[in-house]
């Protein structure tokens, strides 16, 4: 997964391995091309769920953190601490340089909410907004990346940036599936998964069970969504274990994880999702790589919570 200069996200065990092998409503007005222009601030061409065109030219950033509803969504309300889906853009204010753009990468992207994962002016603008909103956010450096900036994002510690966020929607920690349909005999190769749906899943491999030597899935429920397609952005709760048993990760404690698949930029082994329905429980099989990243075989039992597309 690329480390977006909006997030600043901790690292987690799935994200490395992304990095390594490299919801809700959409209500808002997906069709509109107009101007929207809110005095004091920067003008915005395109509706919610297009790309849209900032202009900055006679205004001034001001030295506050200041947000305007450009779309108010009719769905759920984001809550403190949710995993966030959403497409955004971001530029310098003064020289009006996009330094990032989901929209540009053609998937949305996701990250957990209100709880310091994220620059601060997101935690404090976007935890509230319902699902389907449009927001433009001006964030001076206290309230962005400090005296510091982003040197790799090409910001300075003195750049006051401009952002436009469309919301698509946001999962509680503990976002669960519960009508997927079991898949009679499945294929699991010595590897036994216990636990009901909605539930976090125990796992137990059978001693002298081969080790993976390619990324395979094997569906245990198979759920009742539309597949999951290219280039989209998938939220997975999951469990961990390597192929001794020894548990590494499990999003359970926390909130879901978002992970891009089917990117036809840069692939992923989670490219096995593909075509796999949502609200489906999976095994996903990870060999060790020559890389050593994963240094070790491991095995995942993921439930495949929501799927989302550019």
């Amino acid at each position: 997964m690329r480390r977006s200069a909006a997030f600043l996200l901790v690292p987690v065990f799935l994200v490395s391995l992304l990095t390594a092998c490299s919801g809700g409503s959409d209500s808002g007005d997906k069709t509109s091309s107009s101007k929207q222009t809110t005095a004091g601030f920067p003008s915005v061409t395109g509706g919610f769920g297009t790309r849209p065109t900032v202009s900055t030219k006679g205004q001034h950033p001001g030295a506050t953190l200041r947000s305007t509803l450009l779309t108010k969504g009719t769905g759920p309300k984001v809550a403190k601490g949710d995993l966030l889906v959403a497409n955004y853009l971001g530029q310098v204010f003064s020289s009006g340089k996009v330094f990032d753009s989901s929209f540009d990468r053609g998937v949305p992207s996701s990250f957990p909410i209100g709880v310091g994962q994220v620059i601060p002016g997101w935690d404090k603008t976007l935890v509230g907004l319902p699902a389907g909103s449009r927001v433009l956010m001006v964030v001076p450096p206290a309230s962005g990346y400090g005296a510091q900036g982003n040197p790799q994002a090409g910001i300075k510690g003195t750049d006051t940036l401009v952002f436009v966020v469309d919301v698509i929607a946001s999962y509680p920690p503990a976002a669960a599936v519960t009508t997927a349909k079991p898949v009679k005999n499945p294929a699991t190769g010595g590897i036994h998964v216990t636990g009901a749906l909605g539930r976090p899943p125990g796992v137990r491999i059978d001693k002298g069970t081969p080790e993976p030597t390619r990324p395979s899935v094997t569906v245990l429920d198979r759920g009742t969504g539309k597949p999951v397609s290219m280039q989209s952005l998938v939220v997975l709760e999951y469990v961990a274990f390597s192929w001794k048993g020894q548990p590494l990760d499990s999003t359970w404690q926390r909130t879901p994880q978002g992970a891009p698949v089917g990117s036809v930029q840069q692939g992923s082994p989670f490219d096995q999702l593909v075509g796999v329905p949502v609200g489906s429980r999976v095994i996903f099989r990870l060999p060790k790589s020559a890389s050593g990243s994963p240094p070790q075989s491991v095995v995942f039992v993921i439930d495949i919570v929501a799927a989302h597309s550019a």
